[in-house]
């Protein structure tokens, strides 16, 4: 007992001499879920909260470019900017300069368009059913064509999103104008407000539900996403810290003095691992602490913690052996501390890449998707997501831990068998 409690001390002391090392465990992870956080808990709300600025310029002299604005403006989506005073020919250096990110241009024809437009819709509808009609001697005007500036920073799919929208309320213009001019023609007067209204309220309604597996209402947002990433991201960086210690010992000859002690050596490897797997629990503390108290109060969500608590605590110690365990691998390895530091952070970060972490994998190409699955991050990540994300169970768990597991020990042999190589064990 007296030889793993020294044991035990002998790390921690390594540890805590570490000041750079615990910066990169416990204020890193802080700092990325605070900053990422933040950064696209506002992306989120743009896109599903806050009301979208938009930039409209209306030359059209009829009523129907007056009903098209009212619409955008009642929708609840648009925080709308009219400045008809704007010539179409300035409207991009008018967006840029103004710091709006979309604008639309209604031209001068657009009511003429979409009269002229529903005219001939209603007159072939009136000739196909036989049906006399006044003709009225209106000029054709072609299909009006509105224009859509956009910020060349914005997503394409984000602005193609709101083309969408906007394509929808011109819908209900032209499909009131079309069923108008047909009552009109067909000498039925203002009877047409009765089947506008119908068609407008008899639209199919879509019901949003969450994939899950339980019946939690956990609704996806950027704390349940960005806490377990970072977290794991953090974990893996204990690289830094582990991987120059065992450097350190092995350069040092201090793993050749330990033989001489009446110890074994894996008692000297288990202290290590113990120590660091505690860290790693630590870090995930630190940063779930942070998502349910601290952020909440600076107007984030909160994180919903997984009501498998069992299943949670599984996850954690599995990703906490892989870090360390991978970390331990590259200070085997590694000839200089400069190496472990150097090839340990890079690894890490295109295992980051690769994994998830920083871009989301359904976003990737298909081969880095294939590539993805041999990124331990990833299977890391994707354990914390069927917890938090998709109310997951034992049985969506078996492949996280399957992987992990081999992963694991191609790790802890690759280190014996380096270190036994050496002869240091």
């Amino acid at each position: 007992m007296f030889k793993i409690f020294s044991s035990l001390r002998k790390e921690f002391l390594l540890l805590i001499n570490d000041k750079v090392g615990l910066a990169l465990l416990f204020l890193m992870p802080l700092l990325l879920v605070f900053i990422i956080t933040i950064i696209q808990d506002s992306a989120y709300k743009m896109v599903n909260e806050n009301q979208i600025p938009l930039l409209v310029v209306n030359h059209d002299s009829g009523k129907e470019g007056k009903k098209l604005v009212a619409l955008l403006d009642s929708s609840g989506l648009f925080k709308v900017d009219s400045q008809n005073g704007i010539e179409q020919s300035s409207l991009k250096s008018e967006l840029l300069s103004r710091g709006k990110l979309l604008a639309l241009y209604i031209p001068k024809t657009f009511s003429a368009g979409l009269e002229s437009n529903a005219e001939d819709v209603s007159t072939i509808l009136m000739e196909d059913l036989g049906l006399e009609h006044d003709t009225i001697g209106q000029a054709k005007v072609e299909m009006p064509r509105l224009s859509f500036y956009n910020d060349p920073v914005l997503q394409e799919n984000y602005s193609y999103s709101v083309m969408g929208i906007i394509q929808s309320y011109m819908s209900v213009i032209e499909n009131s104008l079309m069923i108008d001019r047909m009552y009109t023609n067909m000498d039925l007067g203002d009877k047409s407000a009765v089947l506008k209204k119908k068609m407008i309220s008899n639209r199919v309604q879509i019901n949003q539900i969450v994939a899950s597996n339980n019946n939690s209402t956990v609704i996806p947002n950027s704390t349940q996403h960005n806490v377990p990433a970072w977290t794991i991201f953090a974990m893996f960086f204990m690289v830094v810290s582990l991987g120059s210690n065992i450097v350190k010992e092995r350069v040092s000859g201090s793993f050749l003095r330990l033989k001489t002690m009446p110890t074994t050596f894996m008692l000297v490897m288990f202290s290590k691992m113990a120590i660091y797997v505690l860290v790693a629990v630590l870090q995930v503390a630190l940063t779930f602490s942070m998502g349910i108290w601290i952020l909440p109060k600076l107007g984030l969500p909160q994180l919903t913690v997984p009501q498998n608590f069992i299943a949670m605590v599984a996850v954690i110690f599995v990703s906490s052996m892989a870090a360390v365990s991978y970390a331990l691998l590259i200070g085997s390895l590694s000839r200089t501390e400069q190496q472990a530091n150097g090839f340990g952070a890079i690894s890490i970060i295109i295992f980051g890449a690769i994994g998830g972490i920083l871009v989301p994998t359904f976003v990737m190409p298909g081969f880095m998707q294939y590539a993805s699955n041999f990124s331990p991050l990833h299977w890391c990540l994707e354990g914390f997501y069927v917890l938090f994300l998709k109310g997951g169970s034992w049985q969506e768990l078996k492949y996280v831990f399957s992987f992990l597991g081999i992963f694991i020990l191609i790790c802890q042999l690759g280190t014996y068998f380096k270190l036994r190589l050496e002869r240091i064990i």
